[in-house]
């Protein structure tokens, strides 16, 4: 077990940890943008191991997170259908929408079915033939391939009662809209490993030099992360601000080519109203015209659902790195993962849920 052993190994921890310490010299604001991080990094007490100089703060990198509230309702909509077998991954079904939410449309007869991958979703399509099978294609970039080929093989099957509700946003221009904020709290950034092996990091370079802020991608087992905030800090003593790749295993500078590829024969760059956060221009994909069959949104005509965020959650300023949940008024008390207020409590890579399971007496 290479890579759960070697990159746990406790002396490798506490040698990166004494030399974060020998170089940090005054406070740093780091934000990891993958809720996975964010998980790795409270369960392993990473957050209390550092010099208090450091602290971390968590992105928007949660795919069930950040799916805007109206798409959620549209789900809802949707799924309420009586023809409708709606597919969705498990994390989506407690995520609260203006009323009620998936697990709710399920008790009332509702046909709702938890798969593990969007291809799951086209083999019940062409086991019924007589309902309309929808997914609910949500994520980062990290998904997009897998939801692009389901599209791509519905159509190779000529498949009339498949379609998926798009959900797809994309990092760098959320990273764009955190630092171009005028209350942007992050100094240095730890990017996400597992898009990056998508996507590569060449999108990156020109964030950093356009906002002189170094970022480091970064896998998510503990000295993974502990190497990435050392690699951070070793440039914001320094005043650099380049790119670095700490995740030299998985990731390479150009990506994965043939996955691009396939994102963007099936997709194309749309706006993206991210929950919590609001419109971010350019964050989002939606399908191609050619693929316009495959539209859910189009299909079961739901474009026109908007919809009010809670005024009690205040998962937005969670996402932006503003605030940490601990100091909501609501957190562990009108808002727990049996009654969550919003998706980061409810989902496996929330930051209100990692810090109500690993520490939810830290403030």
């Amino acid at each position: 077990m290479k890579y759960l052993d070697e990159f746990r190994d406790s002396e490798l921890t506490h040698n990166l940890l004494r030399e974060i310490e020998r170089i940090t010299t005054r406070p740093w604001v780091i934000m990891e943008i993958c809720g996975g991080q964010t998980h790795s990094i409270m369960q392993n007490g990473i957050d209390r191991m550092l010099p208090q100089e450091i602290e971390l703060v968590h992105g928007p990198g949660c795919p069930v997170c950040v799916t805007s509230l109206e798409l959620v309702d549209k789900a809802l909509a949707i799924a309420s259908q009586p023809n409708v077998i709606f597919c969705s991954f498990g994390d989506m079904l407690r995520v609260p929408g203006s009323g009620r939410d998936l697990f709710s449309v399920r008790a009332s007869g509702g046909q709702i079915r938890v798969v593990y991958s969007p291809m799951d979703a086209v083999k019940i399509a062409q086991q019924n033939p007589d309902k309309q099978v929808v997914f609910f294609a949500i994520g980062f970039e990290t998904t997009g391939p897998a939801n692009a080929m389901s599209v791509i093989q519905a159509k190779a099957l000529g498949l009339k009662n498949f379609s998926i509700l798009v959900s797809q946003v994309t990092v760098p221009p959320a990273m764009h809209a955190i630092l171009g904020s005028p209350t942007n709290r992050v100094q240095g950034f730890l990017a996400a490993g597992h898009v990056c092996s998508v996507m590569g990091y060449w999108e990156y370079p020109p964030i950093a030099e356009k906002y002189r802020i170094p970022i480091t991608v970064t896998g998510f087992e503990p000295i993974d992360l502990l190497n990435g905030v050392y690699l951070t800090v070793k440039q914001l003593e320094a005043g650099t601000h380049e790119v670095q790749n700490g995740y030299k295993r998985v990731v390479s500078y150009e990506g994965n080519k043939p996955a691009q590829a396939i994102l963007s024969k099936t997709f194309e760059v749309c706006d993206r109203n991210w929950r919590g956060i609001g419109l971010i221009p350019d964050s989002g994909w939606r399908l191609r015209p050619e693929f316009a069959d495959f539209d859910a949104e189009k299909r079961f005509d739901v474009g026109s659902i908007q919809t009010q965020e809670s005024e009690i959650c205040i998962a937005g300023k969670v996402l932006q790195g503003i605030t940490k949940p601990p100091q909501c008024p609501a957190f562990g008390t009108l808002c727990t993962p049996e009654n969550p207020l919003g998706a980061t409590m409810v989902s496996s890579e929330g930051a209100c849920s990692a810090y109500y399971r690993y520490s939810r007496n830290e403030g």
